[in-house]
């Protein structure tokens, strides 16, 4: 029967959508590369979706954030991502949480309940912590390194940790996977050279903080803010949704 699913079944099959109508897969972070992994996890027919981010959209997210417009502005990026969702898909179930994900906030989330889970966040303590929570479920996990400061979309692989280079934020993230005895995971990174921001106080958030009220963690508060482009992050997305549901559907072109 034609659904909204049909052109994806083309490519994958009736076997495949079945598995991802059942398949449950938790996003920690809905920002500019999460958001798009969202996106796309909702319109391949993954029928439930855990969403994790505490933050707001602010103004400043439009440039990069499928969640952000002016409409928008304000409101949790879960709850927008919710509604975006169901008018996707209605019968998409979806759980969020306006929560930051650290060491103090993990036990709320129970790692077996998940088919596969997605790290979008961008501090090294919480990707650590998802990747050895994953690591003890037995929960398939895929990690985004950095995205930002980067203007060549087409420099983005799918790598393990260890096989990474040029990547800063990859490199600490090799050092610390050794550490804590984690032979394998799963990335997407960037071999492109990170640029390095204007320090322009004119247009800075340091000087011009414009979060909406009620946001619990400023970007004033950051060691760095980065600069960031439309096309950049939402590649990195796009790649992380592509390799969720072929990993969850075992699809091989060679079967085709």
């Amino acid at each position: 029967m034609l659904n909204q699913f049909s052109r994806t079944e083309l490519v994958f099959g009736k076997d495949a959508m079945d598995i991802l109508q059942n398949s449950r897969v938790a996003v920690f972070g809905i920002g500019g590369v999460g958001g798009y992994t969202v996106e796309a996890l909702a319109r391949s027919g993954v029928g439930s979706l855990d969403l994790i981010d505490d933050d707001k959209v602010c103004l400043t997210n439009i440039n990069r954030q499928i969640l952000a417009t002016r409409k928008t502005i304000g409101k949790y990026k879960v709850d927008v991502a919710e509604e975006r969702i169901h008018d996707i898909n209605p019968d998409c179930i979806v759980r969020t949480y306006k929560t930051f994900y650290m060491p103090d906030t993990k036990d709320q989330f129970d790692f077996t309940q998940y088919d596969y889970v997605v790290d979008a966040i961008d501090t090294v303590t919480g990707k650590l912590e998802l990747v050895m929570n994953a690591k003890a479920a037995g929960t398939p996990i895929i990690c985004s390194m950095g995205a930002g400061n980067k203007i060549n979309a087409a420099a983005f692989e799918v790598a393990d940790i260890f096989e990474t280079s040029v990547c800063p934020l990859a490199r600490v993230m090799r050092y610390e996977c050794r550490r804590r005895g984690i032979k394998k995971l799963k990335v997407v990174y960037s071999k492109e050279k990170p640029i390095r921001p204007a320090e322009d106080m004119a247009i800075s958030c340091r000087q011009h903080c414009i979060c909406p009220p009620g946001t619990a963690r400023k970007c004033t508060e950051r060691r760095d803010i980065p600069g960031s482009t439309a096309f950049v992050p939402s590649v990195a997305g796009l790649i992380i949704a592509g390799e969720v549901i072929k990993d969850l559907t075992g699809f091989d072109r060679g079967d085709r």
